[in-house]
């Protein structure tokens, strides 16, 4: 096995060189998963293994900008702490290689841990195709991996596939029916899809075109990206990031013959703002957590370079349908060993008005209201000086909005309503209405003492209002 590497130690001491920086930054976040320093974007390879959850994700670094595309790696035992790994791949130029871009993780039939990805060629005449598949070995560590010599393991030239266009990537293996399958983003002149590939055997290195999974005209959505497919219960989800907020399909996938039918479709976190107009949640990964949960990863972006780091990821995010197989979202429970001081209220009516529920907040913190009400309500957070708020989240019986991103229900929703709120310096994410809606926010929030207000029109019923510090988990 390959043990060190040039261009792993020259990424290692860009990395490292840049760390007094980005800790030194009062907007990055603490509680959120982020690599030491610079750049990252897609969460890629996420598995679980023998007591750990596997993170690997992709990194620039040595800019706070994309760019250099390599595989960072972290490891965990309950989703909440970190620990920084190794960088895994690097783009082998020796190799034409440009790029490592976004791709899966898997054990082989011999137990060998495997890396499949899109690699990215440098491009130039007489130069191999810009996409192709490739995979990388790993050792027993999972901190040392080697470019399989087979690569590529898939090709457009020899796929035996239609005759896609050239952007064709973001791997993701599946099982289903006994067999292991693949969906990957590929095109047509006409259709963005989701193409199905099948593996012959367990070593994972021969594969076959078997199907389209799903396809939508390019008027509709211009690529499918990092498609995910997943079941819950007994129906499928097919998640993807089509360059705008991330979309959901739910509905049925035959094992035999392969063909999805899709009955459900949104989106999946519609949080945009001014440096993520596609999104501030975005490009997601899935993992199948031994307790049976299936927990869905995604990218936080939105902030601007020049910090000496730039990305983090959402909140692990436990994902079950309704009953109308509608999505809903919760953040794993394990965030709670995070908490630390508390305030808030129990069981208290207050009459219409704005109140002050709570004082000397830090811009790290959870709150969990529950309220019932016969109209509006606002939960707000702001500096205890300020008389505007740097945060609003307001609660009607048609939907909730989140400073202006408004997201209506669905289907009818019954009181009491609950909502959660975690920020993490500069991150807001906001759950409410029984997971129903999910938000992700990048903000330039207070960084001092805050307080949280509540205000509504008429008198409201507050079953439950907690506010926690949260604790760094570096």
């Amino acid at each position: 096995m390959l043990t060190s590497h040039p261009a792993l130690t020259e990424a290692t001491q860009a990395l490292n060189r840049a760390a007094a920086q980005a800790a030194r930054d009062p907007l990055r976040p603490v509680y959120h998963f982020r690599p030491p320093a610079q750049w990252m974007n897609d969460p890629n390879g996420t598995i679980y293994v023998d007591g750990v959850y596997h993170l690997f994700y992709q990194l620039n670094p040595y800019a706070d900008y994309w760019g250099d595309i390599h595989w960072g790696h972290a490891t965990s035992r309950d989703l909440v702490h970190w620990e920084h790994r190794p960088i895994a791949l690097w783009p082998s130029r020796e190799l034409g290689e440009a790029h490592c871009f976004s791709g899966c993780a898997a054990l082989r039939a011999d137990g060998t841990p495997l890396l499949f990805y899109t690699s990215v060629g440098a491009g130039g005449e007489g130069q191999r195709p810009p996409f192709q598949q490739w995979a990388a070995l790993g050792d027993a560590t999972w901190d040392t991996w080697q470019k399989h010599p087979q690569n590529p393991i898939l090709d457009l030239r020899s796929h035996d596939g239609p005759d896609f266009l050239g952007t064709w990537r973001d791997p993701f293996i599946f099982q289903a029916g006994g067999r292991t399958l693949m969906a990957l983003g590929a095109e047509t002149a006409d259709e963005a899809t989701v193409a199905l590939y099948e593996a012959a055997d367990g070593t994972l290195e021969r594969w076959r075109f078997r199907g389209t999974l799903f396809r939508a005209p390019k008027e509709s959505m211009r690529f499918c990206e990092c498609p995910n497919f997943f079941p819950v219960g007994d129906a499928w989800v097919l998640l993807m990031s089509p360059y705008r907020p991330v979309t959901y399909h739910v509905g049925d996938f035959d094992a035999q013959t392969l063909r999805f039918t899709p009955t459900v479709e949104g989106v999946w976190d519609p949080g945009v703002g001014e440096h993520a107009p596609a999104g501030h949640f975005y490009a997601t990964n899935l993992i199948f957590a031994p307790d049976g949960r299936r927990i869905v990863l995604g990218w936080v972006r939105g902030w601007e370079k020049g910090r000496g780091w730039n990305g983090c990821l959402a909140l692990p995010r436990v994902v079950t349908l309704d009953a109308a197989r509608r999505p809903r979202q919760a953040p794993i429970a394990e965030l709670a060993q995070l908490r630390g001081r508390a305030q808030g209220l129990h069981a208290t009516r207050l009459p219409a008005g704005g109140h002050v529920v709570a004082t000397g907040v830090s811009s790290c913190c959870e709150i969990a209201a529950t309220i019932r009400a016969d109209g509006a309500w606002s939960l707000c957070l702001r500096a205890a000086d300020a008389s505007e708020a740097a945060l609003a989240i307001t609660v009607d019986a048609t939907g909730v909005q989140v400073d202006e991103v408004r997201v209506p229900f669905t289907q009818a929703v019954t009181e009491p309503v609950d909502v959660r709120v975690f920020v993490d310096r500069s991150v807001v994410e906001v759950f409410a209405a029984a997971g129903r809606v999910a938000v992700t926010l990048v903000r330039n929030l207070p960084q001092g003492w805050m307080e949280v207000d509540l205000v509504a029109q008429q008198a409201i019923q507050v079953e439950e209002l907690a506010v926690w510090e949260m604790n760094p988990i570096w």
